[in-house]
């Protein structure tokens, strides 16, 4: 009855004597992808012995990346990939409780403008950061998108050049704001 393929198991205990196990079927791919065993050195030889200074092993710490220099990265970029005019980051740090860096730019027509703020929400989301408010893009003159640390402003020249924010938050500094 039985072949040389297909071999009688013995029955499992509180089966009937009909009741079969299945007969395991290997096929030649299978016994192909086998794998060999490979000659390996024995464990009893051991190699010389070699001296080396080795350095204590110290952990460094991951350098903390400040929120607001990060977001400030992403807002950049997506200013930079749209091609926004005359870019300024201004850092307010020490000026006002509200946020720490407040950046500005141009566009160059009010879908310009409104494009750029709606690129600069799209990356902050991207990033996990949602804006806590978008105000004038339905005027798109001047779009303003509040990311809590970082404020974005997008002007139009004209009124970029009549509000002077740049003026306003870098009186009484040495340095003037950061032209990107």
């Amino acid at each position: 009855m039985a072949t040389s393929e297909q071999r009688d198991r013995p029955r499992k205990v509180g089966t009937s004597k009909a009741v079969k196990a299945a007969p395991r079927k290997t096929s030649a791919a299978a016994k192909k992808a086998a794998p060999t065993k490979t000659a390996s050195r024995p464990r009893s030889v051991k190699p010389a012995a070699v001296k080396a200074v080795s350095k204590p092993r110290t952990r460094t710490k991951p350098k903390a990346v400040d929120p607001a220099e990060q977001l400030r990265g992403i807002v950049l970029n997506a200013l930079d990939d749209l091609k926004a005019r005359d870019v300024a980051a201004i850092d307010v740090r020490g000026k006002s409780s509200v946020a720490d860096l407040m950046v500005v730019a141009s566009g160059t027509s009010s879908r310009h403008v409104k494009s750029l703020a709606d690129e600069v929400v799209k990356k902050a989301k991207l990033a996990g950061v949602p804006p806590i408010g978008v105000e004038g893009q339905r005027e798109a003159e001047w779009v303003l998108v509040d990311l809590g640390d970082v404020i974005v402003h997008v002007m139009l020249p004209r009124t970029r050049e009549f509000y002077g924010l740049e003026r306003l938050w870098t009186v009484g500094d040495r340095e003037l704001a950061t032209a990107v």
